[in-house]
């Protein structure tokens, strides 16, 4: 049976993703998450993932950019892997944030259709009731 992701195992996906040398395909990537996550999960399960998928498709369409190496001394060989890791994740991260941007504007538009005003849509969460007696006998 397979195993479900957690939010960590996603978390553990990306950051394996943003440091990725070399062609990325699924293949690869599954085989890699072996050690990571403690099994070898499908294609299938991590393209379900919507935050995995898009940032998979977001690396490989970076990947034609960064096909030429510059060559470095071994002495700045894992300065420079951290800053490209740290540029791809970057990356992603601004993608991601252009889609929630998109969400919003699109349930900015659908609750001016529904006649929500601002302060029912800032209005704060309802506070927790803990302690209740509701449930106990």
């Amino acid at each position: 049976m397979a195993k479900h992701l957690t939010e960590v195992d996603i978390e553990k996906i990306l950051h394996k993703m943003d440091g990725w040398e070399g062609r990325l395909t699924w293949e690869a990537l599954c085989d890699s998450l072996l050690p990571l996550i403690g099994t070898r999960p499908t294609r299938q399960t991590l393209s379900s993932h919507i935050k995995l998928q898009e940032a998979f498709q977001h690396k490989k369409g970076r990947s034609d950019l960064s096909n030429e190496k510059a060559k470095i001394p071994p002495s700045l060989s894992v300065a420079a892997q951290r800053i490209k890791r740290l540029e791809e994740e970057n990356a992603r991260l601004r993608n991601e944030n252009e889609a929630l941007l998109e969400q919003f504007v699109i349930w900015q538009y659908n609750a001016y259709c529904h006649g929500l005003t601002e302060q029912q849509l800032t209005a704060p969460l309802p506070k927790a009731r803990r302690g209740s007696s509701e449930g106990k006998s």
